[in-house]
């Protein structure tokens, strides 16, 4: 070798060296990061199976719940909203279990069993509209909302006066359809004609979906006093917010032997509710509501699950992962 060249020689010797470096590198790193995620996938998978087994023990619990007492279900104080801590290998866990039925239910605006033709039911619009009131929205407003929403569920294509059916969102950036069934999340609510991002900021803690057009069972046991606009919808031009609200803080210990007892106490005394709106009001809890939260090493996952105690043994219905919308 010429002298001339051994410094080209020795330039492309480091050259090679520097990119092989690089290349070293890169493939450390992928393969580092493909390691991690390999740990994190197994990581959640893990504690989604740690998810479905609290999952079974809840559904367990609240079967003896109800079977404890099937006409009323026993001392909402020591399951409603508390939180009960699930130690884990490696992690832990916590589950709340509430009362899934205090909420008004979208699905009530219709009124038919799921997979038959449905049809709009004037009392669930009534209460909606009633709420959203309430809630401060105008009655035009809420009118609007609660007859779309109406035509949004029924089998039909003819839209109500106020409503709104196929036509209305085929002109839009994104033409779509209406459901023509029952909502399987508040979340869809956000699809209906009118439904603002304020409006349903509005609604939404104070809406559910069951997979059922049941107006909306209120227990009147486990109906927190911060819920008392639950009650008011019933009865809006009768039963104030204010007045609701200080009946549940009245509440005996132990809570009401029935809706029977709840309507006829000295608070309410004078105030006729009427067979429909004392049929929609009870002491039993068929919808709960279980919310866990699982935290496995660096991994955590949330869980939102609906169980239907109906007829012992509890079922799941649904459950959904994540912080919901």
């Amino acid at each position: 070798m010429k002298p001339g060249e051994k410094g080209a020689a020795l330039l492309t010797v480091l050259l090679l060296v520097s990119v092989m470096a690089v290349l070293s590198a890169s493939a450390l790193e992928r393969l580092r990061l493909s390691t991690r995620l390999a740990a994190n996938a197994g990581a959640i998978d893990q504690a989604r199976a740690y998810a479905v087994a609290a999952e079974g023990i809840a559904m367990s619990r609240i079967t003896a719940l109800v079977e404890a007492d099937p006409a009323r279900t026993p001392a909402p104080e020591q399951w409603n909203g508390r939180e009960t801590a699930l130690p884990l290998p490696g992690g832990a866990a916590s589950a709340v279990v509430r009362d899934g039925g205090n909420c008004f239910n979208l699905n009530s605006v219709a009124s038919g069993q799921p997979g038959q033709p449905l049809t709009t039911r004037p009392q669930g619009i009534a209460q909606f509209v009633a709420l959203m009131q309430l809630l401060g929205i105008g009655e035009g407003e809420a009118r609007k909302v609660a007859v779309s929403l109406a035509d949004w569920i029924d089998s039909d294509t003819l839209p109500q006066p106020e409503g709104a059916e196929d036509q209305a969102y085929a002109g839009g950036d994104t033409p779509y359809r209406t459901g023509n069934t029952l909502l399987a999340d508040p979340s869809e609510l956000r699809a209906v004609a009118g439904v603002t991002p304020e409006l349903y900021d509005k609604v939404r803690p104070w809406v559910c979906t069951l997979p059922v057009t049941d107006l909306s069972p209120i227990n009147v046991n486990t109906l927190a006093p911060e819920q008392a606009l639950l009650l008011s919808m019933l009865m809006p031009d009768k039963l104030s917010p204010d007045r609701a609200r200080t009946l549940l803080l009245a509440r005996p210990p132990g809570g009401f032997e029935s809706a029977y007892a709840f309507w006829r106490s000295s608070a309410l005394q004078g105030m006729a509710p009427g067979g429909d709106v004392e049929a929609q009001t009870g002491v039993r809890t068929r919808w709960f509501t279980l919310r866990l939260r699982v935290m496995l090493g660096d991994s955590e996952i949330e869980e939102t699950a609906l169980i239907d105690a109906g007829l012992p043994p509890a079922k799941l219905v649904r459950r959904s992962w994540g912080e919901g919308d």
